[in-house]
């Protein structure tokens, strides 16, 4: 019989990153960096679209922040930038309230539990975002998770003619140059079916290949997806949908982060929403404490029920205490008792008379003759 491919024994946080896990845009230290006016740039990323069409040019919205910095590289006011200069603007990341601790304290819940310990549940964190992979590798935060999904760069891009090289020349100054990976608000959902299949632990697995429930890695339903607002609303779609939970956070000192998660619950969208601080007692923290024990719970609830129909009582010496104890009463034991009040006397046999037979017998009816061979059938008519 085939084994399944996971033990299912796994729940997973999934985090979006700019204004969920901190106050504002991840790119904001690169900026500062490079001199770069941060309202500026979004403004002219914004009105790309537009601006574009009117010249007869069709472009993805979600891809034009990236498009936009590579332009920035190339005419010069951010020349020089590269992979290694992005993960040094992640240090300068500033999280939320908590984080990172957070992250490592809500694992210490689940080691906590001596039943989850003893079928192996552990609790996994990944993000998912938009914005760059490499500033979120570089951040404080980067150590604590298990795997991250963002935009990525290439620098040095190969040349034509790249297949017939045998050697290739080293480059001294690397500058992003291309589009390496890009992540939207639409291929996140791509994201979270690689950790439902568990494509990213075993590449052989293509996330759109056909797998059956009981073989991945992490069903839906033992997932938390938390994110600031409508922009998730396909990831929170797709957890909510597949049995897994939802939540939203806002920034307290914004008004209207509040009211638009508000409208997202009213919708249906998230199943609650609540201030983005992690600290220990904290709403927000108190709430996913609460589902992440309450998916172990159910893990274990369906792994001991798993064992309980699949495994057969093991067999044991007859008459052992067990078996009296599963032994059915008899037929007599589970009739009412008696009582001592007097019965009626029964009423005698009724007598019947004696019948002659051809051979001279006697014979009572109801009484065994000596034997048939003797006895002849009485005359008849």
């Amino acid at each position: 019989m085939a084994s399944p491919l996971f033990t299912q024994n796994i729940v997973a946080c999934i985090w979006d990153f700019d204004k969920t896990l901190i106050p504002a845009y991840m790119q904001a230290p690169l900026f500062k960096r490079y001199g770069v006016d941060e309202q500026t740039f979004w403004s002219e990323t914004n009105a790309l679209a537009e601006n574009y069409r009117r010249r007869g040019y069709h472009i993805s919205p979600e891809i034009s922040y990236l498009n936009h910095l590579l332009t920035y590289v190339l005419a010069g006011p951010m020349a020089g930038l590269n992979n290694q200069v992005l993960r040094d603007c992640g240090r300068e990341i500033k999280f939320y309230p908590g984080l990172p601790e957070f992250f490592q304290s809500s694992r210490e819940w689940v080691k906590a539990r001596p039943e989850f310990q003893k079928h192996e549940i552990v609790l996994e964190h990944y993000i998912v975002s938009t914005g760059l992979a490499e500033m979120i590798r570089g951040s404080a935060i980067a150590p604590f998770v298990d795997h991250i999904w963002a935009c990525e760069f290439i620098e040095n891009p190969l040349q034509p003619g790249f297949l017939r090289q045998k050697e290739f020349p080293l480059e001294a100054a690397a500058e992003i140059a291309q589009i390496g990976v890009m992540i939207d608000n639409t291929t996140k959902t791509r994201a979270i079916f690689e950790i439902n299949k568990g494509t990213n632990r075993n590449a052989a697995i293509d996330v759109n290949a056909k797998v059956s429930p009981e073989d991945r890695r992490i069903p839906l339903q033992n997932m938390i997806y938390i994110a600031d607002g409508p922009s998730d609303v396909p990831s929170f779609s797709v957890v909510k949908k597949g049995g897994g939970k939802t939540y939203a956070v806002y920034n307290p000192a914004v008004r209207a982060e509040f009211e638009q998660n508000d409208r997202l619950r009213q919708a249906g969208r998230i199943d609650h929403y609540g201030p983005a601080d992690y600290t220990a007692g904290s709403p927000t923290t108190n709430w996913l404490h609460l589902q992440i024990e309450k998916m172990c719970e159910r893990v274990v609830a369906d792994r001991e029920s798993a064992v309980a129909s699949r495994v057969a009582r093991p067999p044991r010496h007859l008459n052992s205490p067990e078996d009296e104890k599963d032994r059915p009463l008899a037929e007599a034991d589970q009739l009412p008792r008696v009582t001592s009040a007097r019965r009626p006397a029964a009423a005698p046999p009724k007598k019947t008379p004696p019948l002659r037979t051809a051979s001279g017998l006697w014979q009572r009816k109801g009484d065994a003759l000596s034997g048939s061979a003797r006895t002849a059938a009485p005359p008849r008519c």
